[in-house]
């Protein structure tokens, strides 16, 4: 499929299309959460892997969040450090979240602020989007729209001068606990865990 320009971008993602478009860390897979098994499908990756729920501004995040007052706190205090940035935080969800975004059923979602002015301006545009790494599960993360759009053909890639590869490094994720934060995996971000 060939690249498309920003505004056909979003139109592609707001009627229910895979599209793809550069991040921080490793360009993003995206579509609307309410169509996240289109990620599980062309990535044929397995229903025990959540998706990421990226947006475009802290303040979108807490909507899809269910929390106490005092984890909202913790939590946002966090949210002010590292985001926007590369840093996933995996936290309970809110009702609003579509259950085919996490086929684990625990209601649980990791969400994400990318320190990136073209992601951040199409995720303004379409609201939040499920998201992860382009490419086929298990293998590599592609890094390059061009790669990404010679290998996913029913998904719209960006036509960007980007086709460089981006840090290349995932995103750093932590997941809320009753005994504070756990680190789930190491990425740019060095996070320490807290009791």
């Amino acid at each position: 499929m060939p690249q498309f320009s920003l505004n056909r971008l979003i139109i592609a993602a707001r009627t229910g299309n895979l599209i793809s478009f550069p991040t921080d860390t490793v360009p993003a897979l995206a579509t609307l959460p309410i169509h996240a098994e289109l990620i599980f499908q062309a990535k044929q990756r397995s229903q025990d892997k959540p998706l990421i729920l990226m947006v475009g501004e802290v303040a979108d995040i807490w909507q899809f969040t269910k929390g106490t007052e005092q984890e909202l706190e913790i939590w946002q205090a966090v949210a002010d450090r590292y985001l926007p940035g590369a840093l996933t935080m995996v936290l309970p969800a809110s009702d609003l979240l579509p259950a085919v975004m996490n086929p684990l059923g625990d209601r649980t979602i990791g969400l994400r602020v990318p320190d990136c002015n073209i992601a951040r301006s199409i995720l303004r545009q379409t609201g939040a989007l499920a998201t992860t790494s382009a490419n086929l599960s298990g293998a590599p993360p592609l890094l390059t729209m061009a790669e990404i759009s010679h290998n996913f053909s029913q998904v719209f890639t960006l036509d960007t001068d980007l086709n460089t590869p981006t840090a290349g490094q995932p995103s750093t994720v932590i997941e809320w606990t009753n005994s504070g934060w756990k680190l789930l995996r190491q990425g740019t971000i060095k996070f320490i865990e807290t009791d």
